[in-house]
């Protein structure tokens, strides 16, 4: 497969400049990333060529990078990646959504969740089969929102039905900002945060969050007992 080829697969038949803008930041960063790793941009079709020119900088300069990349694999790891792009285009748009929500959510965990995560899935995989078969049942019997809720990693997924109100309707570019303030609280903090969250009704939960994010880090524990004393 040429390079050229491969960078088509990932753009899915789309020009690459009309996808960009109709994409979340998070899809055209996958996308960007998927093509990055496809072909230099020296290499692309005249109109993803444009397309790249409008692109921020540091994006173009990751492409430009990661292209360089490729002229240094050799036949059977672009062989190797080329098998990894036809699978890739094979799944439905479903499955590419969760699995680049998987990715997104791995890569905002700190290295000790990290660390956490492969331990338990190392104790998981050590397991009887019919052990390992029972927890999934029971994961899998899980609401939706809870279980999407676990990717948020150990610290918050065992919190998150409880502070899921908290993070409802928040425009994405929010999220990352409330995520770091609930992880830097203490488990004790965020089960009296849960309280309040429980006890705030919906129309004031933005107030709720706006308080917790406007207190300075080394005060919300005194925040928070204030605000469950009124």
């Amino acid at each position: 497969m040429s390079r050229t080829t491969v960078a088509r697969t990932f753009c899915s038949g789309a020009r690459f400049g009309a996808a960009w803008s109709r994409m979340p930041w998070f899809g055209a960063a996958a996308l960007a990333t998927a093509l990055a790793l496809s072909a230099p941009a020296r290499a692309l079709p005249p109109e993803l060529e444009r397309s790249l020119a409008r692109l921020p900088a540091p994006v173009q300069a990751r492409i430009r990078a990661n292209g360089a990349r490729w002229d240094g694999w050799s036949e059977a790891q672009r062989h190797e990646f080329a098998q990894r792009a036809a699978h890739w285009n094979q799944l439905d748009a479903a499955e590419r959504g969760a699995r680049r929500e998987r990715y997104l959510a791995w890569q905002a965990l700190s290295a000790d969740e990290r660390a956490q995560a492969q331990a338990a899935a190392a104790r998981y995989a050590a397991l009887p089969p019919e052990q390992r078969q029972a927890l999934r049942a029971q994961f899998d019997a899980l609401d939706r929102s809870e279980r999407r809720g676990w990717l948020l990693g150990p610290t918050l997924g065992a919190d998150y039905p409880a502070l899921q109100p908290l993070l409802a309707q928040l425009p994405q570019e929010q999220h990352a900002t409330l995520l770091a303030a609930l992880r830097g609280l203490s488990a004790a903090q965020r089960k009296d945060l849960a309280v309040l969250v429980q006890r705030t009704p919906p129309q004031e939960r933005e107030r709720l969050r706006a308080g917790l994010l406007a207190t300075p880090a080394a005060q919300r524990g005194t925040w928070l007992h204030d605000a469950l004393a009124r």
